[in-house]
Formats: structure tokens, sequence, C-alpha cells
């Protein structure tokens, strides 16, 4: 009996879960602090715009569209150890850390930050510097 409510007491606290969007100022606090930043764009966009210093490179949707689970998973799984570690996504406009952060939070994962705007309208518009990939 015990370990029934357990599972549902762990079942109705990742109910709670979501994913928060953070701006660029909490996101370099973030980061100063340890928390890893991950840019989910493709190597192309990489070049455009450069990248946030010490943001980790793991493309997340291929050029034509489709994700790569495997490859990508297992580098999430290099930098963060377990789901209840904090971490921040961006791509380019936050269209893509949307659909990916939420995916994320059903998974299980408890503290997925996402950069509001993403790249270009949260970071690069607020006067942030980027750095070549």
């Amino acid at each position: 009996m015990k370990k029934i409510a357990l599972v549902l007491v762990m079942l109705t606290l990742s109910l709670f879960a979501e994913l928060k969007t953070i701006d660029s100022d909490t996101l370099e606090k973030m980061q100063a602090q340890g928390v890893p930043v991950i840019d989910i764009r493709t190597p192309m966009e990489w070049q455009q715009t450069g990248i946030i210093k010490g943001a980790h490179k793991m493309m997340f949707f291929t050029p034509n569209g489709q994700p790569d689970l495997a490859q990508w998973f297992y580098d999430l799984g290099r930098i963060v150890k377990n789901k209840k570690e904090p971490f921040i996504i961006y791509c380019a406009h936050a269209n893509r850390t949307q659909s990916l952060g939420e995916g994320l939070v059903q998974m299980g994962f408890e503290n997925v930050y996402q950069l509001k705007g993403g790249i270009e309208n949260g970071w690069i518009k607020a006067g942030k510097p980027t750095v070549k990939p």
C-alpha cells in the first residue's frame, strides 16, 4: 500500500513540472552558477549567428526537420546526470525549444528552462554577445 501511495505522489509531482521560460539576464546568472546551456540549432545556424559562450552544441532537429533522438539523448546524458538537474535549451526563436522542452517535461525532467525568444529575439536583441562555434 505504501508503494502505491509513493508512486501516486511521484506521478502527481511530475504533473506539476512545467517548461520554464527565462530571459537573457537570468540565463547568464544561471550559467554562471553552473547550469548547462544547450543550443539545439543546426550547424548552419551556429555559423550564421554564433552561439552563447559556453553553450553545448547539440543539434536536435536535422536540417530536414527530423529529430536525432538517439544521439541527442546520449549527449544530454553526458551533461545532465539526472532528471532533477536544471538545464537551459535554446534555438533561434524558441519554437523548437518549446516543443522539445514540453516533451522533456512529459518525460519527467523537472527543471527544463528555455530562453525566451531564442538566441535571435531573446539574446541578440538584448545586446548579448555570441561567439563563433
